[in-house]
């Protein structure tokens, strides 16, 4: 039980729509700082499946998720790259790389630096929380929302009450169109990706499996495309990313791809990544969707909090989307665990805001700025990239283009500690609303 300074009267009922990685990121937190309060996750799936593709999880979730107890098994699953390499699209020439990376993340900022699949990270949490006395109920499908009340209404009708909702419902998040009282689609970003996963036990050709023997993270960066390679379970097999124009119909949002199509696309790149290539047997395309961050993370109520893609989607070109989710996951938990009264709801809501809002809309930005360096023309600027960054090969300095390997955004974004973060944000509001009401405080 937490001290008599937060106990409340009555056990907040807390619901969270959606066990993705953001919404079982809160779970996890809230109730690792606290024991009360009961937390009931939604999700409409009838089961966590496994599926999906590769994750970077980077020393700012990491951090977190070693502290919510799954640093072992998620060890056993996950792979640390052993160097990090860029290259030009043409010819595979080296313009950038980091030997020993995944040791000098750890050495750098306390925590590893991860390769995973999804699934891996995605069940894992999920058992942690179900360990941890988290109830959660499959096949929910949230129809409607009445967050004056608050209540989800389930397909079927059943109504779910809660004193806060917790929207971890992703980009086509129904509780975002209900609070905003509009429904408006996710917007097309101009790209796509295509996305594969490949068994090292389909490889035969002597030259990629030397290529594949260690743990390493690849980077070709070509005109308006890059492609990315990392390694997945214990570099076992590996997540290849392929960034391209965007040629899939307006209205829909993933389709299965042409390998052929999809070859062409690199047809003039890097032969080894040619070869990778030769190997997919099939392949789906996913067109990248945006929306507007949220200018309001929760409502006048204190009813409804959002939390990831759900209110601030970004783009995937710092591999931030669900080290961000985790991270607001981390706050939001951190500071729902000081509540002592309900009226508090509020006010730990805004400083969570407060706290999370201009760190996501920052990355949010800087992931733009990153699919600019990846996908140069050739050209003048092209040339300039490259000649800083071979420049660099040794030392990379401050503004370097490549944020993986960039010295002063590495500090920012993996430095970074949601729970420390959360902690000295609430103390300063304690601090600051004692000031304003000491005698002669103005108000």
């Amino acid at each position: 039980m937490g001290s008599s300074m937060n106990v409340l009267e009555d056990e907040l009922s807390i619901v969270v729509v959606g066990a993705g990685l953001g919404g079982l990121a809160v779970a996890l937190a809230l109730r690792t700082a606290t024991s009360r309060h009961v937390i009931t996750v939604l999700e409409s799936a009838p089961a966590l499946a496994e599926i999906g593709a590769g994750l970077q999880i980077t020393p700012n979730a990491a951090k977190l998720l070693i502290r919510w107890g799954l640093g072992d098994q998620l060890q056993k699953v996950a792979t640390v790259p052993e160097q990090f390499t860029i290259y030009r699209y043409s010819n595979g020439e080296v313009l950038g790389k980091r030997d020993n990376y995944g040791a000098e993340m750890l050495a750098k900022y306390g925590a590893p630096f991860w390769d995973i699949h999804r699934a891996d990270l995605q069940i894992a949490m999920f058992e942690r929380a179900k360990n941890l006395g988290i109830k959660f109920r499959f096949s929910a499908q949230v129809e409607s929302y009445d967050l004056a009340a608050p209540k989800a209404i389930l397909q079927g009708g059943e109504e779910v009450h809660a004193d806060l909702i917790i929207a971890a419902d992703g980009l086509w998040s129904r509780c975002r169109s209900s609070m905003l009282s509009y429904t408006a689609s996710p917007t097309p970003t101009g790209d796509l990706a295509y996305r594969i996963v490949l068994n090292f036990d389909q490889v035969k050709d002597p030259e990629v499996l030397r290529f594949l023997s260690k743990p390493q993270v690849h980077l070709w960066a070509g005109p308006d495309c890059h492609a990315i390679y990392y390694p997945l379970r214990n570099n076992t097999m590996c997540n290849i990313v392929l960034l391209v124009p965007d040629n899939l119909p307006e209205n829909v949002a993933r389709a299965p791809g042409s390998i052929d199509e999809m070859k062409e696309f690199f047809c003039n790149w890097d032969p080894i990544l040619q070869k990778l290539l030769s190997l997919v047997t099939d392949v789906d395309k996913w067109k990248l969707m945006h929306r507007e961050e949220m200018d309001a993370w929760s409502n006048e109520h204190a009813t409804v909090a959002f939390l990831g893609d759900s209110c601030h989607p970004m783009l995937p070109y710092m591999a931030q989307g669900a080290n961000s989710s985790i991270e607001d996951g981390a706050a939001l938990g951190v500071l729902l665990s000081k509540l002592s009264k309900k009226e508090d709801l509020a006010s730990i809501l805004q400083v969570y805001q407060d706290l999370r809002k201009p760190r996501s809309t920052a990355i949010a930005k800087s992931s733009e700025k990153q699919r600019y360096y990846n996908h140069l023309p050739d050209g003048a600027e092209q040339k300039v990239r490259d000649a800083l960054m071979k420049s660099q090969i040794q030392e990379p300095q401050p503004g370097y283009p490549f944020y993986w390997i960039d010295p002063q955004m590495q500090s920012w974004v993996y430095g970074y500690d949601a729970d420390l973060e959360a902690h000295t944000a609430w103390d300063k509001f304690l601090k600051d609303s004692k000031q304003k009401t000491l005698p002669g405080a103005q108000l």
